[in-house]
């Protein structure tokens, strides 16, 4: 076995071990199962919170330093970005409701719901940013977001095809690459509706053998409401649900339903919105990206989730739960 294989080996097996220290004898079977077939790579993450972060002049830098930019967006109306994307001859992609002349308008049945972007040659570096931030004022500096920066050429693959897919206004393709081992880590990559992300979604909750926390702006998921709610008695459960949400979809919300049987969630305390789009496992995975739980989300709009399997990672989220959740009412 030459050297390069010999280390693959033996990262497979630093993460089969440390999974196994945290989690079932289930998931490790479905982990030691998977990681034999799946892609590895190194490489950096980072992950930013609108009201911890700068998470506009991040990305402004990221764009100045890039030399070619694709973007998926639901919404965009910072002109400071849009100066920087114009002078970049950048690929925009807008969704129809905010479309305004700039970029390449994106209609369908349901929202181009996207927020993300490929950044190509930063210092020689490739980037895949992604979460809940819309590149808007509010987003920026008033709502509650994430927002993930990864340096993964195959991620980078299944949004360059998603990207394409999109401009092209084709469908149902399933993503390439679901699955990759990122610094010796679980990554799943997931887009809507091709891939079903609230099925993928209900496979991450169902692994959880200690806790389910989450902060969403609209959760109206009757599968991944009522599976955490089958569990509230075995898991730690707490949730922070958008005010607003909760008070316009008051016969679709899972938060009534929560509350009715007793469970510890309540409503954000930012004036605003709280956009996050979030779930923590057993304080190991996080579900992020710009997907809501609703059967919209999943079934109409154009959507994107990673679905990180990293402690480290998770204990970013957990902070910022902690921080919405000392706020809320």
């Amino acid at each position: 076995m030459d050297m390069k294989k010999l280390i693959a080996t033996l990262g497979i097996i630093a993460l089969i071990s440390s999974i196994s220290l945290t989690q079932t004898s289930c998931w490790n079977k479905y982990i030691a199962k998977s990681v034999s077939s799946i892609p590895q790579e190194n490489g950096t993450i980072a992950v930013l919170f609108s009201k911890t972060d700068d998470c506009e002049a991040r990305l402004e830098q990221m764009l100045s330093q890039s030399s070619g930019i694709e973007a998926a967006l639901y919404d965009l109306d910072v002109d400071q970005t849009i100066d920087i994307l114009k002078k970049k001859n950048a690929d925009v992609l807008i969704d129809e409701d905010n479309y305004f002349g700039y970029g390449t308008k994106i209609s369908g049945t349901g929202l181009m719901h996207n927020k993300f972007w490929i950044l190509k040659n930063i210092a020689g570096i490739d980037y895949i940013i992604t979460g809940s931030v819309n590149p808007t004022f509010n987003d920026f500096n008033r709502n509650d977001n994430n927002m993930v920066v990864i340096s993964s050429k195959y991620l980078e693959q299944n949004y360059e095809a998603e990207f394409n897919e999109l401009k092209k206004n084709e469908k149902d393709k399933p993503t390439v690459y679901q699955k990759i081992i990122f610094n010796n880590r679980l990554i799943e990559n997931y887009f809507c509706p091709d891939d079903n992300c609230e099925d993928k979604a209900l496979i991450a909750l169902k692994n959880a053998t200690k806790s389910i926390y989450f902060m969403t702006f609209s959760f109206t998921s009757d599968p991944l409401g009522d599976y955490i709610i089958s569990r509230k008695d075995r898991l730690d459960v707490k949730g922070v649900f958008d005010e607003s949400q909760v008070n316009s979809q008051k016969q679709y919300t899972e938060y009534y339903k929560m509350l009715n049987n007793g469970m510890n969630v309540m409503l954000d305390g930012n004036k605003y919105k709280l956009h996050h789009k979030v779930f923590i496992v057993d304080n190991q995975t996080v579900i992020t990206g710009s997907y809501n739980p609703t059967s919209a989300g999943t079934a109409k709009n154009d959507e994107n989730i990673l679905i990180i399997h990293d402690p480290g990672i998770a204990a970013e989220y957990q902070k910022e739960f902690e921080r919405v959740w000392n706020l809320t009412k």
